[in-house]
């Protein structure tokens, strides 16, 4: 049986400025593939990815750590209806170029009325959960592991 190779057995380079130069490149490959729902080469390239950012110190190639973290969201919500139906944040269409522009309306001076005042300052209600334990074995917490701000 074949194994499905990852991006962690390429090699990964020596010298340090080469290896933000994969990483970046290995960036854009994961835009690129998300982008064009290439669901297995992103796969692949954050594999790669995340054996670059462990070969580097901590301290280096930040933003790209960042715009990795980002990509990796949008890599998980993949699956999620928002992401398969492709209606996300669509502009508003524009009116034809040198048409006519509605005239902007004027807004009439009424007194403010109880009912109006009544309605703005109305807070969300609160749900009252009442005392819930959480189950910290069940999230992957063992004891003694957690660090304590002192």
């Amino acid at each position: 049986m074949q194994r499905r190779s990852s991006g962690a057995e390429s090699p990964i380079p020596k010298r340090q400025p080469a290896k933000i130069k994969a990483l970046q490149q290995t960036v854009g490959v994961i835009r690129l593939a998300i982008e064009r729902k290439r669901w297995n080469e992103a796969r692949y390239a954050l594999s790669r990815a995340r054996a670059l950012t462990g070969a580097l110190p901590t301290n280096v190639a930040v933003q790209e750590r960042e715009q990795l973290s980002a990509l990796r969201k949008k890599y998980a919500a993949r699956n999620t209806p928002a992401a398969k139906s492709g209606k996300q944040t669509k502009a508003t269409p524009t009116g034809r170029a040198g048409g006519k522009k509605p005239a902007p309306k004027t807004s009439s001076k009424k007194k403010p009325t109880a009912k109006d005042a009544a309605q703005k300052s109305k807070p969300a209600p609160v749900r009252d959960l009442g005392d819930r334990f959480i189950n910290r074995a069940a999230l992957g917490y063992v004891p003694g592991t957690e660090t304590r701000a002192q």
